[in-house]
């Protein structure tokens, strides 16, 4: 039996003694070292892995689908049925683990609501123990919420409930285990899992039994899917519940995993409720895994849109995968919210909203992603009239054909000073809310979380790492570390000049602290694997 060490909390941690309490007691954390115990050196090789593999990439490999593993992706097999409560999913709703937003998310018309312990939310102590007390108090129907005057609480027969766990790289450094932080992603799975898996299964007032459902993030192989699965079982047996009532849906968010669909979908066959397509960590991991590679250098964001190249390609083969497979291909992210006082803007983005929605539903989508509740209404109006039944599992796709060099397939467009400029906007301003503790930031009309983030640094770091031409206002410029630095410089001047002074005394520190990652991260000799890490350094 192995009980964690909870190391001490920062100073200014403002967490209920009582509910740090209830959520990390001894029984809680005897069951989430076990999980440490057994599975930490199996993810640690995993990661290791995920390194060799990265050095065969830059010394000019290809991702390309396993020889190994051909059997596996021509054999006839099917993943188990899912529950029925997840046979319709065609409107999920993300969100952060906060009070408010649960309650909002989870009395949206959506089918499903994710709760996020990753992307978007920055893992502070206080966030991480009072999102489980939360995501405790919403499943028992018990949660309510006061702001401005107003009360919130959950209606009945609110959506479904998944969560997300931190993916396999990130570390819990406030729980140790002999000395050492543990993987995040045990923590977030073992907490809510233990405290939760036998009052899921029971219904009250508020809801119908349900299951422990859950998203996987950021797997860049079959091998890590198969950790995962062990770690549902050995969970199951422990608690004492039916195998096989864990469900979840993996993100193909990364290069290595589009290669690799239907192996981890073979690998959780007892425990998959399908795939979904992480678009903007899909961005981002391309650029990671092939930024050794000149020729693969991206337009601008907001041109790598997912009709064009890679993306259309991958998003295609997901939906054939899965359906094959008996299970469910969810669609990506709308990350617009609505703009207020601005009749004209608002119309433009909500019609960029239905064409994505729409062009998922044509491709045969089981259901999509949104970001914001007034979204659901356009995305459920746009598969209630394509839909004729739950989902679209008898829509095959025997007509795709997806090979290597698709799955490779930069989109074409243009680099301009302008896409640079949102770039660093986006980054440092995100990396700034996320060093407060705010992991999900609205930001020029769009929901940012750290996918983007990852996003705006890489495709900096990659334009100056080989000298890309952008379009400017005075000719075409060659990008080079010195013109990052000046518009950085330029950018952040205007974020201190335009912000309220109230608000730029709560942020000077982390302004400054968001800054200086920003530059060293996109000025970088070698490209490191993600921001959060040496953000998380940072983090109170």
């Amino acid at each position: 039996m192995s009980k964690l060490v909870v190391e001490k909390a920062p100073e200014t941690a403002a967490l209920d003694k009582g509910v740090e309490k209830t959520i990390l007691s001894d029984a809680a954390l005897t069951f989430v070292g076990d999980l440490v115990e057994r599975f930490t050196p199996r993810i640690e090789q995993a990661l290791l892995a995920r390194v060799e593999r990265q050095k065969k990439f830059d010394a000019g490999e290809l991702p390309d689908f396993l020889p190994e593993t051909k059997a596996v992706r021509k054999g006839d097999w099917k993943v188990s049925p899912v529950p029925d409560d997840l046979l319709d999913r065609r409107v999920e709703i993300t969100g952060p683990v906060d009070r408010k937003m649960i309650i909002n998310a989870l009395n949206s018309d959506a089918n499903v609501f994710m709760a996020d312990f990753e992307d978007a939310n920055a893992p502070t102590w206080d966030n991480l123990i009072s999102g489980q007390q939360n995501l405790f108090d919403a499943i028992r129907g018990t949660i309510t919420h006061e702001s401005n005057g107003k009360k919130y609480a959950l209606n009945k027969g609110h959506s479904t409930l998944f969560v997300r766990p931190r993916g396999l790289h990130l570390p819990e450094r406030h729980l140790t285990l002999n000395g050492k932080a543990v993987p995040g992603s045990l923590v977030d799975f073992g907490l809510y899992f233990f405290h939760n898996v036998r009052a899921l299964r029971t219904a009250n007032d508020k809801r119908k039994a349900t299951g422990p459902y859950f998203y996987l993030p950021k797997l860049e192989s079959h091998l890590e899917a198969r950790i995962w699965n062990d770690v549902f079982s050995f969970a199951e047996t422990a608690m004492d519940v039916p195998r096989g009532i864990i469900k979840a849906t993996v993100l193909i968010e990364t290069l290595p995993a589009a290669f690799e669909m239907h192996e981890i979908l073979y690998e959780l066959r007892e425990h998959s409720a399908g795939l979904n397509c992480g678009r903007w960590d899909y961005i981002f991991s391309f650029i990671k895994k092939m930024r050794a590679d000149a020729t693969r250098v991206m337009p601008d964001r907001s041109q790598v849109t997912m009709d064009k190249g890679f993306l259309n390609a991958y998003s295609q083969l997901l939906i054939q995968t899965c359906h094959k497979r008996g299970v469910h291909a969810m669609g990506g992210m709308a990350a617009q919210i609505p703009i207020k006082n601005d009749p004209a803007a608002n119309d433009a983005a909500l019609a960029k909203v239905r064409e994505d929605k729409q062009r998922e539903v044509n491709n045969g989508h089981d259901g999509t992603w949104v970001a914001h509740p007034g979204l659901v209404a356009i995305a459920k109006e746009i598969f209630d009239a394509k839909l004729n039944g739950k989902n679209q599992l008898d829509v095959l796709r025997d007509d795709v054909k997806v090979t290597q060099k698709d799955l490779l397939e930069v989109p074409q467009g243009t680099r301009t000073e302008n896409g640079l400029r949102q770039n660093i906007r986006v980054g440092v301003q995100y990396l700034e809310a996320w060093l407060r503790g705010q992991g999900c930031v609205p930001l020029y009309n769009l929901m940012e979380d750290a996918a983007t983030a990852e996003i705006s640094r890489a495709q900096a770091w990659q334009w100056q790492a080989y000298g890309a031409s952008i379009q400017t206002k005075d000719g075409d410029k060659v990008v080079t570390k010195e013109l990052v630095l000046k518009l950085i410089d330029e950018e952040v001047s205007l974020l201190e000049r335009d912000m309220p002074e109230n608000q730029y005394a709560l942020s000077e520190k982390s302004l400054m602290q968001a800054r200086a990652l920003f530059e060293r991260l996109a000025t970088a000799s070698q490209f490191e694997d993600f921001l959060t890490l040496p953000a998380y350094e940072l983090l109170a």
